[in-house]
């Protein structure tokens, strides 16, 4: 009898624990949501940041307001030449004269490519997008347009930036140049330069290039020697101060101030942005990280 007591005495006081800490648990719940992180402040004058797994924005300011894009430009430049049909990436171009006077007459960043030196595509996409060398965008556009002249074969090529990015369905933005020298027509958005360095990522060469510190090309000259060139640095020095940056282009320009287009991985999710006209070179850094950490915050 004293036993079959016990039982039911034990019995109801575990059930009362057991719903006192289902109960203690609940209000746990209740009382501590989780909080959304703020916002943060970035100095550019425009930002943009999305999921590039499903497209999901995750953080706008005056995304959508059209500015210079500066050298970012370059991306879709690499996009429209990765994108030929049967392209040959060891195919060689000789560098012209054309090339290195534009360098000059611009005062323009270079991948001092010398003139007369064959240099591969490949090697001319690392010197596009590490160093910035609007020598390089100039060679490519040249190579991969179409016309009997220079300059039909460098309209040409812009009209096929253009197109693609149409293509992506961006109305925000217009090429006027293969490398940002703009001259007036030359202009996108944070979320539109988003959308276009999410695309190119998909291309397996792009990212290789785009994540590359630092890159030796070995040119040929015109008498068949070998020209080890002085290695080219990647502008972009997230990818040193960040954990998980994959890439991808620096801007910049007395219009375009300090443009940074970015992307990392973290934990197999991959966050790309854009800051637009921001105040130098170390503060676009900084809104770079602040966006990607927020972002990675939010998925």
């Amino acid at each position: 009898m004293n036993n079959g007591i016990q039982g039911i005495r034990l019995r109801r006081a575990v059930g009362v624990a057991m719903t006192t800490g289902a109960v203690l648990a609940a209000g746990a719940l209740h009382a501590a949501p989780a909080q959304a992180a703020t916002a943060p402040t970035i100095v550019a004058k425009g930002g943009y940041v999305m999921n590039n797994g499903n497209g999901k924005s995750l953080y706008t300011k005056a995304a959508d307001t059209r500015r210079s894009t500066g050298s970012t430009t370059k991306i879709m430049t690499a996009k429209v030449v990765l994108a030929q049909k049967n392209l040959n990436l060891d195919a060689k171009v000789t560098i012209q004269m054309a090339y290195s006077d534009y360098i000059v007459k611009h005062n323009a960043s270079s991948a001092r490519l010398i003139v007369g030196d064959k240099v591969t595509v490949r090697q001319l996409l690392y010197g596009l997008m590490l160093p910035s060398g609007c020598d390089a965008a100039y060679a490519l556009a040249d190579k991969f347009g179409t016309g009997t002249t220079r300059s039909a074969r460098v309209k040409s090529f812009i009209g096929k930036m253009n197109a693609e990015a149409k293509k992506l369905g961006l109305k925000n933005t217009s090429f006027d140049s293969f490398d940002g020298i703009g001259n007036g027509k030359n202009y996108s958005t944070p979320r539109d330069l988003t959308k276009i360095a999410g695309s190119a990522m998909k291309n397996s060469t792009f990212r290789s290039i785009v994540k590359t510190k630092k890159y030796t090309a070995k040119t040929v000259t015109k008498t068949g020697s070998i020209r080890t060139m002085a290695p080219w640095n990647n502008t972009n020095t997230l990818l040193s101060s960040y954990s998980g940056t994959i890439g991808v282009k620096t801007g910049s320009g007395p219009e375009a101030k300090y443009c940074l287009v970015f992307a990392a991985t973290r934990n197999g999710k991959t966050v790309i942005g854009t800051v637009l006209a921001s105040s130098s070179a170390a503060q676009r850094e900084k809104d770079a990280k602040k966006l990607l950490s927020y972002g990675f915050g939010r998925i």
